[in-house]
C-alpha cells in the first residue's frame, strides 16, 4: 500500500515538471484564544489550485475531495504513525506559534481617538442625541461613559459592541439621548489600557457641527470675494493712470 502511494506521488511530480502544474501543501492554525481547546490545526494539499485532501484536528483524520485525494486519505488514515504525527501538530506547531503571537500582541496597545457629534433624536422623551465615536484602539477592552456637569450619566445611554476593523484595531460608538439645558457641560470619557488617565472630550453646544461647517464655508467665500474685488479695483486704477486724455475738437 505504501508503494502504490509513492507511485502516485511520483506521477504528480512528473506532471508538475512536464506541464507546469503546481502541487503544494498548506498548514493552518485557526484559533480564538491561546488555549489548546480553542485551536484547530488544518493541513491541506493542493494540485493546480484544487484541494485534494485535508486533515483537521477536530476530525482527527484525512478527508479526500478529489479522486487522487480519496486515495491519499485512505492510505494516510490506515497508517497510525502518519495520523499520530499529524495529530501532534496541533500542539507542537499551532500552540507554539499561537503563544508567540498572542504574547507579542498583548504587549502592545494603540491609543484611541474620539469624535463627538450630534444627530437627530429617534424620538421619545428627549429632543437631542450625542454620539461619541472612538476609533483605532487596541486591545479590545474599553470603557466609554458620559458625564453631565461632572456626574456620570447612567440612563438613556446606548452603545455598540467593540467593532473589529479587521486590522487588529477596534471602534465603538456610544449614544446619549438628552434634553439640552443652558450652561451645562457634557463630556465623553474613554478609559483604555493605552491611556495613563481617562481621555475626556467635552461637547461644545454653541453650534451644531453642520452649522459650523456652513459658517466656515460662507466666511471663506466672503473673504475670497473681497480679495478678488480689491484686486480688480487696483487693476482698474492702474489702467486709468496710464491713459492719455485727448481733448475733443
Amino acid at each position: 500500500m505504501a508503494s502504490s502511494f509513492l507511485s502516485v506521488s511520483l506521477l504528480f511530480i512528473s506532471l508538475y515538471t512536464a506541464d507546469g502544474y503546481l502541487e503544494y501543501a498548506l498548514d493552518r492554525c485557526v484559533f480564538n484564544s491561546s488555549d489548546l481547546k480553542d485551536i484547530e490545526y488544518i493541513y491541506s494539499t493542493y494540485f493546480n489550485k484544487i484541494e485534494d485532501v485535508r486533515f483537521s484536528s477536530s476530525l482527527g483524520k484525512y478527508v479526500g475531495y478529489t479522486e487522487p485525494g480519496l486515495k491519499y486519505a485512505e492510505n494516510w488514515n490506515n497508517d497510525p504513525s502518519v495520523l499520530a504525527q499529524r495529530r501532534a501538530q496541533k500542539e507542537t506547531y499551532c500552540k507554539y506559534n499561537v503563544d508567540i503571537r498572542y504574547q507579542n500582541a498583548l504587549t502592545k496597545s494603540a491609543e484611541p481617538y474620539v469624535r463627538l457629534s450630534s444627530t437627530a433624536s429617534p424620538g421619545g422623551k428627549h429632543s437631542a442625541m450625542l454620539v461619541c465615536s472612538v476609533y483605532d484602539f487596541y486591545p479590545k477592552q474599553i470603557r466609554v461613559s458620559w458625564t453631565r456637569d461632572g456626574q456620570e450619566v447612567t440612563s438613556d445611554v446606548t452603545s455598540t459592541d467593540e467593532l473589529a476593523d479587521g486590522d487588529w484595531y477596534y471602534q465603538i460608538h456610544s449614544h446619549l439621548e438628552y434634553t439640552p439645558r443652558s450652561g451645562e457641560k457634557i463630556s465623553c470619557m474613554v478609559e483604555h489600557a493605552s491611556l495613563r488617565e481617562p481621555l475626556i472630550t467635552d461637547w461644545d453646544p454653541s453650534m451644531p457641527e453642520s452649522e459650523r461647517n456652513k459658517l466656515a464655508i460662507g466666511a471663506s467665500g466672503l473673504i475670497l470675494g473681497l480679495v478678488l474685488s480689491l484686486a480688480g479695483f487696483i487693476y482698474y486704477k492702474r489702467k486709468a493712470r496710464g491713459r492719455i486724455l485727448v481733448p475733443s475738437s
